[in-house]
């Protein structure tokens, strides 16, 4: 069977030699470990949805990742990467990080501070975007 643009499907899922190269909803599943498919209103309703419910897994992300990989799409997966890491990290640091990477916000050495933090704490591929950014907008002239 195929799908949109003519590509293979299998059950609804986009297949890669002959594979499905994503599982379905069951697969993914929220910070606290709860399929996606037992998020539901009713569950709201009952009060039984949790904040860590409503958060995504980085494992949920990193096999997005690998789909969009075998879609020939490595930018996505590597921001998909980027955002499996900051599962770790809480709301009001993800927000720094994000102000900080506007630029004109920050210096050089601001940047590769924060890299640094990130990358004692196990979030290399974070840590290389921002000491990526700090030579970047160093090199051109958009630091504060």
């Amino acid at each position: 069977m195929t799908g949109a643009g003519g590509r293979p499907v299998s059950g609804g899922q986009p297949v890669s030699g002959g594979q499905p190269v994503s599982g379905g909803q069951a697969d993914v599943q929220a910070m606290s470990g709860r399929p996606v498919t037992e998020l539901t209103l009713e569950a709201v309703r009952r009060g039984e949805i949790t904040l860590p419910d409503l958060r995504i897994h980085p494992e949920s992300l990193e096999h997005q990742a690998v789909v969009a990989e075998a879609h020939g799409n490595p930018q996505l997966a590597g921001n998909l990467r980027r955002a499996a890491e900051l599962t770790a990290v809480g709301d009001d640091e993800v927000l720094a990080i994000y102000e900080a990477l506007r630029p004109g916000r920050s210096t050089a050495t601001q940047l590769t501070t924060m890299a640094a933090s990130l990358a004692g704490r196990g979030l290399p591929r974070c840590a290389a975007l921002l000491t990526e950014a700090a030579e970047v907008y160093t090199r051109r002239g958009l630091t504060a």
